[in-house]
């Protein structure tokens, strides 16, 4: 017979019971959205804009408001003022994607022309042999690539999300989504919080709004930064004479949305479009401006208001998670990253204090 008494048994046996079920939900989950990645969107979308417009019907809801009706007033507001914004956009950006796609192919000439002329500068500089030909031919070659593989990423990336949705899918679905889940939302939360093992009810419900905290915070404050930087970089550019300043300054903004790579990848394409309208470092200094004052907005005035040391989520893990989700998801898993980093840091943060408070790490090794 086992010396182990029936209670420490049992308490081992719920034990890797509830192992067992957490592995089986994770790896539930993984497959799931790997299976249905393709038609995911549109519900994840609907999922993020009803958890964003929660806290305002919440608050029409107080005032009388049935929540229904609150949940559609506000979808229709919200759905209003973006048609709007694309309406009144949507001609001067399509003329621009146009002239972007139909010169591509001479900016990707121009591109190398010019760094070739670098490099063959750099090397009179450096003398005859610092530099061999293949090496000139080579770098200037890449440099024009690049344009080609940054374009062909960022199709590849968005592609595999839109595969089976298409746009019009997109828009029909999620309004609808949106609407259900804004009416039916505190009956969710309560629904999710009777499932809570009781034992752990008031630890998982504090990592909850912790996660909660720490996600309203980044997308409200993420959101702000987007949208100033986007019309800040659109109406810089625009003003400085640059072609196709308007949708480079605000693909810049939106891509934000990643710490510095917004502005990095927008000063990057709009050195090279000014390099091909208007030879010389006149333009590249305008451009740099630009970009150089929105960064420093950013940095100084728009993330320590709105965001601040909120947050807790550090711009290495952020920029990794999105590129993961990416590779591993496509378009959804870029939607993805940044709850999924949320949760898995205030796990990561919970489980580093249980540690430091544990005999493992305070209690000194027995002597022999």
């Amino acid at each position: 017979m086992s010396d182990v008494p029936p209670i420490l048994a049992r308490a081992r046996k719920v034990q890797w019971q509830r192992l067992a079920l957490t592995a089986a939900i994770l790896l539930g989950l993984w497959e799931f959205f790997r299976l249905f990645s393709g038609i995911l969107t549109p519900f994840v979308v609907a999922a993020g804009l009803a958890y964003f417009l929660d806290p305002a019907v919440s608050r029409l809801e107080k005032i009388g408001l049935r929540r229904s009706a609150g949940a559609f007033v506000l979808l229709a507001v919200f759905v209003l003022f973006v048609t709007l914004f694309v309406l009144l956009l949507y001609p001067v950006i399509a003329s621009q994607a146009a002239v972007l796609i139909t010169n591509l192919p001479s900016y990707i000439h121009t591109a190398q022309s010019d760094f070739g002329h670098l490099v063959a500068d750099l090397q009179r500089r450096l003398g005859p042999g610092a530099m061999s030909q293949k090496l000139r031919d080579l770098a200037a070659n890449q440099a024009g690539t690049i344009v080609s593989f940054a374009g062909s990423a960022a199709s590849n990336i968005i592609g595999r999300g839109f595969a089976v949705v298409n746009i019009l899918t997109l828009l029909i679905i999620t309004p609808i989504v949106t609407f259900y889940l804004l009416r039916d939302w505190p009956a969710i939360i309560r629904h999710v919080d009777n499932w809570l093992p009781r034992p752990y009810e008031g630890v998982i419900r504090a990592q909850a709004l912790e996660v909660n905290l720490i996600l309203a915070a980044w997308i409200r404050g993420q959101a702000i930064c987007c949208l100033v930087l986007a019309v800040v970089y659109a109406v810089g550019l625009t003003v400085i004479g640059l072609d196709l300043g308007l949708i480079v300054g605000l693909a810049a903004g939106v891509l934000s949305f990643i710490p510095y790579v917004g502005t990095l990848t927008g000063a990057v394409t709009a050195i090279l479009l000014t390099l091909n309208q208007n030879p010389g470092w006149h333009g590249v200094l305008l451009v740099l401006a630009v970009f150089g004052f929105g960064q420093a907005l950013n940095d100084y005035i728009i993330q320590p208001r709105f965001l601040g040391d909120r947050v807790g989520l550090p711009a290495v893990w952020v920029i990794f998670s999105l590129f993961a989700g990416g590779a591993a998801f496509g378009f959804l898993g870029i939607m993805l990253a940044v709850p999924v980093t949320a949760t898995l840091g205030v796990l990561a943060r919970f489980w580093l204090r249980r540690y430091l408070q544990s005999p493992l790490y305070l209690d000194a090794p027995p002597q022999p």
